[in-house]
Formats: structure tokens, sequence, C-alpha cells
């Protein structure tokens, strides 16, 4: 019945006056919490123009093939940290709220950049970029906390796309931060002087920028971010109130009462799970159907009341066979599988641009066996980076809200699937291009890359999103993908490096592209398996159908039963 109704609706329009507004996008705590996420992409991006060559000075080895492969483990070493916590991360951010867990692990990225800034040998780098792995288990709590935020799909393509922006951001000013700064005594002679602490360690000063980015989102995460989780988020925050008070002494604007609420709030700092908005499946009732639209809202409403705490922590408490469903497991596999062979594209790409072309050329014989490199110095290297952060920019603003609304997030995560090993087959031949068009055909790869993951990563977490039962669910759920991602985004540069070794000593330097192609291929024929169930979502809809749907039956009782004027 419930669905002949639906369909029945799809060709025609429901009038404007029966149909109930959009919740009110949640723009300002979405800024806030793009000004907290934007400090970790510039301190992990800006590694990139110069590990190579950090590597290469800490005399590890004198065969620059060998270079490659280290610089992976460095590279993968926050990653694989980050493998083994993220779903604890994820789990505690369900039991004691978002945001001391999001503050936390930019706090463990300022410590990590600055030991990693003081690296004297290898093994102090990896050490490093470890104990940030550790530390940091924000990727799954920021898409909880996004997913929180945002409470109908009409919101959804413009909403994931602030975290992805934000990278963008990261990866336009991390790489221009790390191949400017790196080795200051060499880019700025005159300002800094080979017997002072930056001549000692010549990669701290990108490091030490990194960590004032670090300790300026921590500063507004505690002035800013409100808690989102659904039975947290009423508490008091002293944080909050603090910054409120701050802004009111600065703008003058806002009044703020005694107990540190404001007066009146803007709309997108109301409840966002209040009663009129997101009901979660635990708090209806067996008579919702039979009820009228006023019975259904007191009804849901004395649920909150009376019995809505302890509901939620039931909820919490579900077994993780319902939480994990089949459609859930599919998509985060897809997301490692995706994250496996993106990284390995990021790692890959710098340490082949910076390979200098081999003193005894091998013999080529095509398609297959050619090996050459570019030997393109940092600066060089940082500014293309820097370039593919500015297209990401406008491509996640603009591209990915106009094709996900176009096409869904399911059916252009399916395609950029398939796609996607044309990408890795095709990169290691730009190599054999004459020299007037190599730079232009990096770029060609850049933004043929580029765009593909504003496209795919985007789609991914909306369907991550919604497979998910509650969003008390929600932090255990994004806390798997991440551990998952994080593991795979370890593996990509110590999988791709050891190939790539592997291809320039045997003459194939193409081969580590070919191997995160054939990882593309196993990706493509996961996604394809992909479905979207009905989930949280789809349930608040039609829950808001349904009180619509009474409210206009009861409308129409009322007016046959008014006495009609005489003639």
């Amino acid at each position: 019945m419930r669905t002949r109704r639906r369909n029945s609706m799809a060709g025609s329009e429901r009038s404007v006056g029966s149909k109930k507004p959009l919740p009110p996008y949640p723009s300002r705590q979405l800024t806030i919490l793009a000004l907290c996420r934007i400090c970790e992409p510039i301190a992990f991006m800006s590694i990139f123009p110069y590990i190579w060559h950090m590597v290469k000075d800490f005399g590890i080895t004198d065969d620059e093939s060998q270079i490659s492969f280290y610089a992976g483990m460095v590279t993968s070493a926050f990653t694989f940290a980050e493998f083994s916590t993220s779903f604890i991360w994820g789990r505690l951010s369900d039991k004691i709220g978002r945001k001391p867990v999001l503050l936390m692990g930019m706090t463990g990225t300022g410590i990590s950049v600055i030991i990693f800034g003081f690296a004297p040998n290898l093994w102090v780098a990896l050490f490093a970029r470890a104990l940030g792995g550790f530390l940091n288990g924000n990727i799954g709590v920021l898409q909880t906390t996004v997913a929180e935020l945002v409470t109908v799909k009409a919101h959804q393509p413009k909403a994931y796309t602030v975290m992805p922006l934000v990278w963008c951001i990261g990866s336009i000013v991390g790489p221009m931060i790390g191949g400017a700064l790196a080795k200051p005594i060499e880019g700025f002679p005159g300002l800094f002087s080979p017997d002072s602490i930056w001549g000692r360690f010549p990669y701290l000063l990108p490091n030490v920028f990194s960590a004032i980015c670090v300790f300026i989102g921590v500063i507004v995460g505690i002035l800013f971010l409100e808690e989102t989780h659904a039975e947290r988020k009423h508490r008091p925050d002293r944080g909050v109130e603090l910054g409120r008070s701050l802004m009111s002494r600065i703008w003058g604007t806002e009044k703020v009462e005694d107990k540190g609420k404001l007066s009146v709030k803007a709309p997108e700092e109301q409840p966002l799970l209040s009663e009129n908005d997101e009901l979660l499946p635990g708090y209806r009732t067996g008579s919702t159907r039979s009820s009228s639209a006023s019975d259904i809202v007191s009804e849901v409403s004395l649920d909150l009341e009376e019995g809505g705490g302890l509901e939620l922590a039931e909820a919490e408490k579900a077994p993780a066979g319902r939480v994990f469903s089949k459609a859930v497991v599919v998509v985060i596999i897809s997301y490692g599988i995706l994250a496996f062979h993106t990284m390995a594209f990021d790692s890959l790409l710098p340490v082949f641009l910076s390979t200098n072309p081999p003193e005894k050329p091998m013999p080529t014989t095509l398609p297959f066996k050619f090996a050459d490199g570019f030997g393109w110095d940092t600066q060089t290297i940082g500014f293309i980076l820097s370039v593919q952060g500015v297209y990401s920019l406008a491509s996640t603003r603009l591209l990915f809200p106009f094709v996900a609304n176009k096409i869904g997030a399911l059916r252009l995560f399916k395609i950029m699937s398939v796609l996607y090993p044309l990408l890795y087959f095709f990169t290691p031949y730009i190599v054999l291009l004459p020299e007037s068009l190599r730079m232009l055909s990096v770029y060609g790869i850049v933004v043929w890359k580029m765009t593909f993951s504003t496209l795919a990563y985007p789609s991914n977490a909306i369907l991550i999103t919604n497979s998910a039962p509650t969003t008390l669910t929600l932090g255990t759920i994004n806390g798997a993908a991440a551990m998952t991602a994080s593991l795979c985004r370890a593996l990509g540069p110590i999988v791709s490096g050891f190939f790539y070794t592997q291809g320039m000593e045997s003459g194939y330097s193409g081969l580590s592209w070919w191997v995160a192609g054939l990882v593309a291929v196993v990706g493509a024929w996961i996604g394809l398996q992909i479905t979207e169930p009905k989930g949280r979502m789809d349930e608040k809809e039609d829950m808001d159908e349904t009180i619509e749907d009474e409210q206009a039956r009861t409308t129409n009782e009322n007016d046959q039963h008014q006495p009609r004027p005489s003639s």
C-alpha cells in the first residue's frame, strides 16, 4: 500500500502547501568542522614533495632505486598505525562523543609532526608518523559528525563535499609549504644559516608550520565545535559557552544568558535529531499508522521524554552482526580498495617525478618494457601537487554535487569503479613522450585522477551513511571503514614502492602502476555488487510522509464535516 502510494506520487508533485520544508542546511557547524580538519591534510600532504630527498639524506642506502621503498614505508607508517586504532576511536566516539575524540586526534597530529621535523634518521621518522596514526582516528569520526549534522538526503551531495574540499585545500597548501620550506638554507640562504637549527634539521620548518595550523584548529574546535552525538549534544559544553561569550564581546550581536545559552538560537543550532527532524527506528510505536498526525507527534514526544535515553542505550548495544549488514560490509570493502589504489597513486607520482633517468639505459621493448624518470626537483613537484589541489577544489565543489544529483551516489560510484583501471594503465607511458609534452601530460594525468577521486570518495561516504541503521551505530561503522581504509592506505605505498623498485631494476617502470590497475579491477567487480538498502534517511522520509499524509487526511475529513453555506 505504501509502495503504491509513493509510486503514484512520482509522476505528480505535491502541492507546495502540503510539502514539509527541509531542515536548515548546517553551514555554520560544517564550516567550523572544516576549520578544525584543515590542519591534518596540510600536515599529511606536506611531506610528499620532500620525502624522497629526506630518505636519501638519511643515508640508509646508496642505491637510489631503493629509496622509493623506504619513502613508501615512511608514508604508510601513519596509515598503518591509524588502522590499528581507528575502530577503537570510532567506538569511543559512540560512548564519549565526537568532539573529544576529534580534539584528541588533532593534538596527536601536532605532537607527531614536531617529532617528525626533528627526525635525524629513518627510525625516528617512522616512529613519529606511527605515533600520529595511533593518536588520530579522525577520518571515521569526521564522517560520523557530518552524517549527524545532515538529516535529509537533499543536503547530502552538498554536505559531503565539505571534507573533500578541506582535503583539497590541504593538498594545495601542504605541498606548497613542504616544497618551499624544506631545506630552507638552500631555498632562502639569506634568511637561514647552515649553523642554525634549520641547517641541522632541514625538514623542521614545514613541520613547524603544520604544528601551528594544528594548534589553531584545536582552539577553534574547543571554542566553537558543537557535539553531535544524539545522547550527548544537549549536555553543557564549557568551551562552546566560552566561545559564544567571546564572540558576543567581539561582535556585540549575541546575548549570552546565565547558563551560556544564546537567547535566540540560529536554526542550524537547534537539536538536529529532534522530534520533528530525525526519529530513530526505536522511537516509533506500533500505532503510528492508525493515529492522527497530532497523536503521532505526541506519542513520539512522549517516547523521547520517558524512554528515549534507555532505548538509545539499548540501540548502542546492538550485536555487531546487526550493525554490519552485508550491504555495509560490501561498501566498506570497496572503500578500502579505493583507498589502496588511490594512495598508491599519490605516493607513486612524486617518486615517479623525482626519479632520475637511469645512468645505463636498458633496452626498450614496447609495449611493456621501458624504464625512465623525470628527475624534477622538490619545488616543481610541490607546484604540480598544488595545482592538483586547486583543480580538486573546483571539481569537488562544482562537479560532484551536479553529477550526484543527476544520477545518484550509487550509480556514480559504480561508474568510477569501472573506469579507474584505465588511469593506471596509461599513466606510466607519459615518461616516453617528448620533453616538450611531458609537463602537459603530467597535468593531464593529475586532472584525470583528481576528477575520479572527487567523484568516488563522496559517493562512497554517502553510501556508508545511508546504509547505517541509526546514528548511534555510525561511529562504529565509520570506525570500521576508516580502519579498513587506513590498512589499505598503509599497504598501498609499501606495495607500490616495492613493485616500483622491482620495475626500475628489471626495466619495467610501469609495473607498479599496472599492479595498482589490477587492484582497481577487483574494486570494480566489488563496486558493481553494491546495493543501497533502505536506511535511516529513508525511514525519516517515510515518517515525514506519514505525518503529512495523516495531516492531509485529517484536513479532508474536517472539510467534509464542515456545514455547507446555504444558497
